[in-house]
């Protein structure tokens, strides 16, 4: 029988930044199940006690320490969390002190600041490219094509919108996506409506067989979802990417953050937010 060990995530804030942190390092131990539990907002004595309690709780079911992931500022509150029956892993502590030293002055302490809307002109040009994706989706309107800062191209259920919606929300990237159909294919060109854009183009191809899987959860039993289908439709893609130039990836196996970094960086794009 497996054991999971308990993981808090701890933090002041949304706990965002800690969670994505300490779930890389976590990966790195194959084989190990885990029980995470993430405590936001914790930004008083009275939760910071409480969240203590829950962890001295959980080291006392388990017989074994949890491990604590946090980024707290309030050096009071981070005191609070430090307890014997944990292994406590501290984000802020670990890294400001080094940085202060290095560049010669004290941080701010701030709360919140990574994931504030103190700079309005990153929030907006977030907010403004969600709404873009959002209404460029599918081709929707390929008229504002002209205004995408990237336009995915590829097969229906190959990963075009959850990746342009990442990449909006998390980089303010301006990304468009158009599938290629079946009308589209046979002749081994781009459709005429992407012709003019063909230096914003970025294609997202996928294995037939995983894409039949996909396409069979939404319509079962159809020519759509078939494996024949599938094939067709991914081989007749590719020759089309090949032959117009459209640099691509292969999303079988990637994350929608792999895929969107992908892009990123092999199209030169540069993120409007931080």
């Amino acid at each position: 029988m497996s054991h999971r060990r308990t993981v808090f995530v701890v933090s002041d804030r949304t706990g965002i930044t800690a969670e994505m942190l300490g779930h890389s390092l976590l990966s790195q131990f194959e084989g190990l199940e885990f029980r995470r539990v993430t405590l936001p907002f914790i930004d008083s004595p009275d939760k910071a006690q409480q969240a203590a309690t829950q962890i001295q709780a959980a080291a006392d079911n388990d017989h074994e320490r949890p491990i604590v992931f946090s980024s707290m500022v309030n050096e009071n509150i981070r005191n609070m969390l430090k307890l014997d029956c944990a292994l406590n892993l501290d984000f802020f502590e670990a890294f400001i002190a080094p940085l202060e030293s290095e560049l010669g002055r004290a941080s701010s302490h701030t709360v919140g600041k990574a994931h504030s809307v103190s700079n309005f002109n990153e929030y907006n040009a977030r907010i403004e490219a969600v709404n873009f994706s959002m209404a460029h989706d599918d081709g929707i309107k390929p008229r504002d094509l002209a205004e995408a800062d990237v336009i995915l191209v590829g097969v229906s259920r190959s990963g075009k919108t959850p990746t342009c919606l990442y990449m909006a929300l998390q980089f303010g990237i301006k990304a468009a996506n158009y599938p290629l159909i079946p009308e589209d294919l046979g002749e081994i060109k781009l459709p005429q409506a992407l012709a003019p854009y063909r230096h914003k183009l970025f294609g997202l191809t996928i294995a037939p067989d995983r894409l039949a899987q996909i396409r069979t959860e939404r319509k079962p039993n159809s020519k759509y979802a078939s494996l024949d289908n599938c094939r067709f439709e991914t081989a007749e893609v590719e020759a089309i990417f090949r032959r117009e130039g459209v640099p691509y990836i292969n999303t079988t196996s990637k994350s929608v953050e792999e895929i969107s970094s992908t892009i990123l960086h092999q199209a030169k794009l540069e993120r409007k937010v931080f």
